[in-house]
């Protein structure tokens, strides 16, 4: 079992702290999420149908309609390996588990980012997260297009997973799909703090588009969760304003762990630190009803953003707590 957020249950339970009292830091979900209206109780009451208005929405959002609406992107990202014929695919190291472990039966290629360029003619797909989780390396636009046409030139495919890009979506390469040899995939989950809806896309040409809904099946996305979408992805003033508070909510995030020594990088909604003292960081964050995410090859932390005042100050104290005690961010 690879691990992933949602542990939050399992951390109150082994440390014996009420579930309520938790700080959860782990997921780097927007901890303010769209203030959605409920769903019209009728649209539990049927089958779910393809929504216009919410592939409206999400054509404007994504500045293209060349998509297909899933389950949350982890559901494309199950099912592309049975819809794509690659066999050697490059992916960087370390990103998130469930790509790798989806094409684990192929011949995967774990790169360092300065070694993509000199691997990618070499490669069937490169697939890469864009903002890379859990390290925050971000490639620029320019790049990723010299290697989209260098895959396309031999029959290769360029995969991006854009989970969490859209708190500066600039680079995203969404507005190019339809284009041959590039799959790009969306969700809600992150920025909008929907995690729960499971609502995501897939961008890209229209036979592979029809062939991945042949693999999902039908009814994929429920009516209420159609519904709550189309709210998030039309709201665009809702979008400016959040945007513009992650963004200062993110550079916060870098200045507090920059005062007690640490090196985070990361995007606005989770921050990477690499420390030999991971391990140790997160039981003692753990003992004070904090859940943070920790990983060993390489040792490092990720923290995402504290959803108010009390929630900063906590951590801070935390923080000067672990370092009276011998811990390092170094």
């Amino acid at each position: 079992m690879l691990e992933h957020g949602g542990s939050l249950r399992a951390a109150a339970a082994a440390y014996d702290i009420p579930l309520a009292d938790w700080l959860d830091l782990l997921t780097g979900i927007n901890p303010t999420h769209y203030p959605l209206v409920p769903p019209p109780a009728s649209l539990w009451h049927r089958l779910p149908e393809p929504d216009a208005g919410l592939l409206a929405a999400a054509s404007a959002y994504y500045g293209s309609d060349q998509l297909l609406p899933v389950a949350g992107s982890q559901a494309a990202i199950q099912a592309l390996p049975a819809v794509l014929a690659a066999r050697r695919i490059g992916m960087l190291a370390p990103s998130y588990a469930e790509h790798a472990h989806a094409w684990r039966q192929r011949d995967v290629v774990w790169l360092a980012a300065s070694a993509i360029d000199a691997a990618v003619d070499t490669l069937d797909a490169l697939l890469l997260v864009q903002p890379n989780n859990p390290t925050g390396e971000h490639f620029p636009r320019a790049q990723l297009l010299d290697w989209h046409q260098r895959l396309q030139r031999r029959g290769g495919t360029l995969i991006v997973d854009e989970a969490f890009i859209d708190a500066a979506p600039a680079d995203s390469l969404a507005p190019l799909a339809g284009q041959a040899a590039l799959v790009v995939l969306r969700s809600l989950g992150k920025f909008f703090g929907l995690a729960g809806a499971r609502v995501g896309f897939v961008l890209g040409p229209a036979a592979l588009r029809t062939a991945l809904a042949e693999q999902l099946g039908p009814w994929t996305l429920s009516a209420p969760a159609q519904d709550i979408a189309r709210q998030a992805l039309s709201d665009t003033a809702w979008q400016a304003a959040m945007r513009r508070r992650l963004a200062t909510d993110g550079a916060r995030m870098t200045a507090l762990l920059a005062r007690h020594g640490g090196r985070p990088s990361g995007p606005a909604l989770f921050k990477y630190l690499p420390t030999a003292d991971a391990r140790r960081w997160q039981a003692h964050f753990a003992r004070a009803a904090i859940w943070t995410r920790a990983f060993d090859t390489p040792p490092a932390l990720r923290l995402a953003l504290p959803a108010d005042e009390a929630g900063w100050q906590r951590l801070d104290h935390t923080l000067q707590q672990g370092r009276r005690t011998g811990l390092s961010l170094e």
